[in-house]
């Protein structure tokens, strides 16, 4: 199996020149990036629906299972990530452990991951967009809100179709040009998105706490109805699948790691410390939630949020709210696109993918084609096709990563056991294997929809490598010509 040394990799990563990405970042950006893809809309809908269906009040027990399970993961990115300081996270690090080939297949599945999560989220932007303009009178023509595929009823009685979604399509292609412009601007751009939308959340948990119903939290355990996960033990662990999906985004910070400095001790700082604040802002608000209003009063609401509120003598904080969800989409977006430009840049930059994809801008130092490439493919994706054919973004791909990850270190550790680790997972191999487990179990209850786009998926991306990828590869040209 061909595999890239760490010696190799090491090398890329000191690289320095024009064709080279520019090292901007530090443990404060690389967390507010993790923050800023983590804290997204599903924290405001997913909560409710785990505490009215599975864990009730106990849906903050149900937060800190899947934290602790997300940290198994966490750790061994963290290792890897200051072993192997260069762009492309989970593909970069199957590259050293388990050959090429799995590194394509990892790789082309991030891509999967990134980029139908970034048109369905721009797609669900455009529709808080409205709510939140239509609160204020402004009312867009429907033609242009609606991909062709897509029909509304107005007022009248009358129907509508679509032409195109403009407001998913110019979020896609303004982060886009924002991200263009460097890491260190979106960066920033990031960094004030966060924090408002962080805001919001804390505004909610402090206003929300003086008006706590004590009697909601009993029994803060709802008793098993007979049915495994809805209630509880069971529903806790049940639970914690269902907002497992809210803390994904972690890992992403992996990909920025040939843009960071002192990788070896950003990088760690950045993943398990955006996990740890996410991890305390969300069993907060997850209590204040349920505190405000009972658990049951959730059945079946997509904004929960909005339940809570009406306990509250604050009604403003309904706009709030939307406000922070669509503030939470576009910093979802951005890293999205930052991820999946890394992930291609390092897959081009060993000849798997065409050239132009791991082309660097003079002035920018970003990898300016496939930036405008990928974000112009993005933005007619969202813009012509509707959020249900797109799917609901699932984590399969994003949990294949995990194991691999997981699986890497612990053969790391028996190939390379002295190899310099600026950070060590602790309890190695335990850590390692409960990630390893936590992950295929999830994988295992997703439904077999999810397993077959993945297949098809790889499918196309397996034709790529063995039509494309194989025969470009840099280091299997290297290869062949040792042994020549």
């Amino acid at each position: 199996m061909l595999k890239k040394s760490l010696e190799l990799l090491r090398q890329e990563a000191a690289e320095t020149g024009a064709n080279t990405l520019k090292r901007s970042l530090n443990g404060f950006n690389l967390i507010t990036m993790g923050i800023g893809v983590i804290i997204g809309a599903g924290l405001f809908s997913l909560t409710g629906i785990a505490a009215a269906n599975n864990a009730g009040p106990a849906i903050t027990l149900s937060f800190i299972v899947a934290a602790i399970g997300c940290a198994f993961s966490a750790l061994c990115y963290a290792e890897f990530a200051s072993m192997v300081p260069v762009s492309g996270s989970a593909y970069t690090y199957a590259y050293a452990t388990m050959g090429e080939l799995f590194a394509w297949i990892i790789g082309w599945d991030l891509v999967l991951e990134y980029s139908v999560g970034a048109a369905t989220v721009a797609i669900s932007w455009s529709q808080y967009l409205l709510k939140f303009l239509a609160k204020s009178g402004i009312h867009l023509p429907p033609q242009l809100v609606m991909s062709p595929f897509e029909s509304a009823t107005l007022a009248d009685g009358s129907s509508v179709h679509g032409f195109v979604n403009v407001p998913a399509m110019l979020i896609v292609l303004l982060i886009t040009l924002i991200i263009i412009r460097g890491t260190k601007g979106s960066a920033w751009f990031n960094a004030i998105v966060v924090t408002l939308k962080v805001a919001v959340v804390l505004v909610f948990i402090a206003l929300g706490w003086q008006y706590i119903d004590p009697a909601n939290y009993h029994p803060y355990i709802p008793e098993n109805t007979g049915t495994f996960g809805e209630f509880g033990w069971s529903g806790i662990l049940r639970g914690a699948g269902v907002v497992f999906f809210v803390f994904i985004g972690f890992d992403i910070v992996a990909t920025m790691a040939q843009e960071t400095k002192n990788p070896q001790r950003n990088m760690p700082i950045g993943i398990i410390g955006s996990l740890v604040i996410c991890t305390i802002l969300f069993v907060l608000f997850g209590h204040v939630m349920t505190g405000l209003a009972n658990y049951t009063e959730f059945k079946g609401s997509a904004a929960p949020v909005a339940i809570a509120i009406e306990k509250t003598p604050y009604a403003w904080l309904s706009s709030a709210v939307i406000l922070a969800i669509i503030i939470g989409y576009t910093s979802v977006i951005l890293v999205d696109l930052l991820g999946q430009t890394r992930v291609f840049f390092s897959m081009a930059k060993d000849g798997l993918l065409p050239p132009v994809f791991a082309r660097i801008h003079a002035k920018f130092r970003t990898p300016l084609e496939s930036s405008l490439l990928l974000g112009l493919f993005i933005a007619l994706f969202a813009g012509f096709v509707p959020i249900s054919v797109v799917g609901e973004m699932t984590s399969i791909g994003t949990l294949l990563a995990f194991v691999m990850v997981c699986l890497g270190v612990l053969i790391m550790r028996k190939k390379e056991p002295n190899a310099p680790r600026g950070f060590r997972t602790p309890w190695v191999p335990l850590v390692p294997i409960l990630g390893i487990l936590t992950c295929v179990v999830m994988m295992v209850a997703l439904p077999w929809e999810t397993w077959l786009r993945l297949a098809v998926w790889l499918a196309i991306g397996l034709a790529i490598y063995f039509g494309y990828g194989k025969k470009h590869s840099k280091l299997r040209a290297q290869q062949e010509e040792l042994v020549a």
